[in-house]
């Protein structure tokens, strides 16, 4: 029997007030393991106006203070880690040690919040003019929300929540739909914390739930990941709204191989970059650009990892490789990949209508590579969000350069190499917010902004590090004299 997912609202646990419900199903297996409430406007507007409420003491609460309870939650994170991470596999289908790897970004960024009492600080000059000083102050914005996508369902509402949280803001978390179970057990965590009533709040749903956050005159600030159609809408929603908004959006990662580049190392850890997490991944690299010699020997190196990478459930042992999200993904996925072959691309490793013993019924994709992938074309501009690795080769760094930044997308790109001036010159003209150098999954530490450019990225500050915290602050400039004669009675 599935269990019905409760919002976390003002401190209590509460039934969403929806009339419909979504199915969340394991992706391994096609069992329905919960129930989701579409929650209504209403429910919205319960969560806003209890995080409202308690932000008039909450931000009056010492940033030595407000730390505090993200310790707390840190332990709690890292003593329920195993039992999280076995939860995010079962809903999202990664495997067992990628989810654990999403668990520890989660600490991660926890940890860096708990820095806060330093990142917060502003800064001042005495004497602008004569007697006169001017100080910059950081204060909270107010009340704040994350809509999530499915692909990270731990770690995504922590790229933003611990900094808000940590700044002296209230929080409000509308996890993914499709996997809302993560956050529900996160939340039963932060409820042990003690967190006063009001400061987090959790809200399920789906479309009318999104539009009330956009739409909420009390909400003032909201972060996104997920597609670029959604993120430029929810951007410009958010900010017709008068919102702060940071929205990420969709991906097309290349990665350019020299023939220099040691070739061992760059196959294995492109096919991680590629099949991990089925790709359903926004670093996740899609292109290989391949120059010169490199087209041969890498393209046979990459085939070969592809075809031996072992698929199944992530929870047994040995498995390199779940699942894609839903039926709908891995049929989306598969129609790309025959139309990508009806225009002339070769699938030199096939991973279409795999059978997986024991999961039948699961929506798997075997990686798959394609060669004589035409640049311009439908398979090499879209995201696929899949685990299939598109082949192009070029004559040139130069060329490779002018094709990684001729793309729509700005998320990552990344070079493989043994030239460090070659690197040099592609990290300063490549056109992408995270660089990888000899790095396949170009993911930034938690002290770092998660960056994007071009259509990878709406707003100006990202998630994570600094600008988490500029973000979730506003600047208050104080310039203040203080008369001779005043002094004197004193």
């Amino acid at each position: 029997m599935s269990t019905t997912m409760l919002n976390y609202i003002a401190g209590e646990w509460r039934e969403s007030a929806a009339s419909e419900f979504g199915s969340v199903v394991n992706p391994a297996t096609g069992e329905v393991i919960a129930e989701v409430p579409f929650s209504r406007a209403s429910d919205v507007d319960q969560a806003a106006r209890a995080a409202a409420t308690a932000f008039i003491n909450w931000r009056r609460t010492p940033p030595t203070d407000r730390v505090q309870y993200l310790f707390k939650l840190k332990n709690l994170l890292e003593a329920n880690l195993e039992d999280l991470a076995r939860t995010i596999t079962v809903e999202c289908g990664k495997t067992i040690t990628e989810s654990r790897g999403e668990m520890r970004r989660i600490v991660e960024n926890v940890e860096v919040a708990c820095g806060i009492p330093i990142l917060m600080q502003g800064y001042n000059s005495e004497d602008i003019a004569s007697g006169i000083d001017e100080m910059m102050i950081r204060q909270p914005v107010g009340v704040c929300a994350v809509i999530c996508p499915f692909n990270f369902p731990g770690m995504i509402p922590f790229w933003f929540m611990p900094y808000a949280l940590a700044c002296g803001n209230t929080y409000i978390v509308k996890p993914s739909e499709k996997v809302p179970v993560t956050m529900q057990k996160v939340f039963h965590l932060l409820d042990q914390v003690g967190f006063p009533k009001g400061v987090v709040n959790l809200v399920n749903g789906a479309v009318e739930t999104v539009d009330a956050i956009l739409d909420h005159p009390v909400i003032r600030a909201v972060s996104f990941v997920g597609s670029t159609p959604v993120a430029k809408y929810i951007y410009s929603r958010a900010s017709a709204q008068g919102k702060r908004a940071q929205c990420q959006g969709g991906a097309k990662n290349p990665i350019v191989v020299l023939p220099d580049a040691d070739m061992d190392m760059t196959t294995n850890i492109v096919a991680d970059s590629a099949f991990g997490s089925a790709g359903q991944r926004c670093l996740a690299a899609s292109l290989a650009l391949t120059v010169g010699e490199a087209k041969r020997t890498f393209a046979d190196a990459i085939c070969h990892a592809a075809a031996s990478r072992i698929v199944g459930y992530g929870l047994d042992e040995g498995v390199q490789m779940g699942p894609v999200i839903t039926r709908q993904s891995k049929e989306r996925i598969e129609g790309l990949i025959g139309r990508a072959m009806a225009e002339g691309a070769r699938a030199v490793v096939d991973g279409r209508a795999p059978r997986i013993p024991h999961y039948e019924d699961g929506y798997f994709i075997r990686p798959t590579v394609l060669q004589d992938v035409r640049a311009g074309s439908e398979i090499a501009t879209t995201e696929l969000f899949g685990p299939v690795l598109s082949l192009i080769s070029v004559d040139s760094l130069d060329d490779a350069i002018a094709l990684v930044n001729s793309g729509r997308y700005g998320n990552m790109a990344s070079l493989f190499t043994n030239s460090g001036a070659a690197a040099r010159k592609f990290r300063y003209e490549a056109q992408a917010g995270n660089i990888g150098i000899n790095i396949g999954v170009a993911a930034p530490m938690a002290f770092f902004p998660f960056s994007g450019w071009k259509e990878s990225f709406f707003g100006t500050l990202h998630g994570q590090g600094k600008h988490a915290v500029e973000f979730f602050t506003q600047t208050k400039v104080v310039v203040e004299r203080w008369p001779k004669e005043w002094s004197r009675q004193f």
